[in-house]
């Protein structure tokens, strides 16, 4: 199975026929999509003007499409690297019980739904590495009242996620699954409280 370098390889071979180049950068999604499959594809296609169904894409814009989901990727490449060296100073001192944070990394793993969106249609529309550096900071922070994405303030606590943790807050005006790590525990409370409605349009 190819890697996300592999196909990147591929994506950005003049010489490849157009719908194989489309193709591999769909595939570099499974093995790297912070909002999701679906979400991060059409995060993509909406900010590099790729139709999402056309099988022959500007070339050009295919490669924008991969610069800008590869600039994400070393973002969490230098998170990833960094939550390892903490793991391994924490058991060497003694602390073997993961946390809260430990918990929402491992259903993250590799990247995929780092800032998951619920609705692949409802994202954040700055760049992903911004998307994801502010996240990345916000977890290595103490925890917020509003959205670590966005800055939003209205976020609702959904029951009916698509993948674990099944439940969790969803930030209403970016649509970000947001991390329970990332918000204090009078957030989480106020989330729990706001009954559920329609995500609105992206930030």
């Amino acid at each position: 199975m190819a890697g996300f370098r592999s196909l990147a390889r591929q994506v950005r071979d003049p010489r490849g026929d157009l719908a194989l180049r489309r193709y591999s950068l769909r595939k570099c999604l499974e093995r790297f999509a912070p909002y999701g499959h679906r979400a991060t594809w059409d995060h993509l296609c909406a900010r590099h003007g790729i139709e999402a169904e056309d099988r022959s894409p500007d070339p050009v814009r295919l490669v924008r499409a991969l610069d800008e989901l590869e600039a994400a990727r070393a973002v969490w490449l230098r998170y990833e690297a960094g939550f390892a060296e903490r793991r391994r100073r924490e058991k060497h001192d003694g602390l073997r019980r993961p946390g809260a944070l430990d918990d929402w990394h491992r259903r993250t793993w590799g990247g995929h739904g780092v800032a998951r969106c619920e609705d692949p249609t409802v994202h954040p529309s700055a760049p992903l590495a911004e998307v994801l550096g502010r996240l990345m900071a916000a977890l290595e922070s103490e925890p917020g009242a509003s959205c670590p994405v966005c800055a939003g303030t209205e976020i609702a606590w959904r029951h009916d996620l698509e993948s674990e943790p099944w439940s969790g807050p969803v930030c209403t005006r970016c649509g970000i699954v947001v991390p329970r790590p990332a918000l204090t525990p009078g957030a989480l409370a106020k989330a729990r409280s706001v009954r559920r409605r329609d995500l609105a349009s992206a930030a």
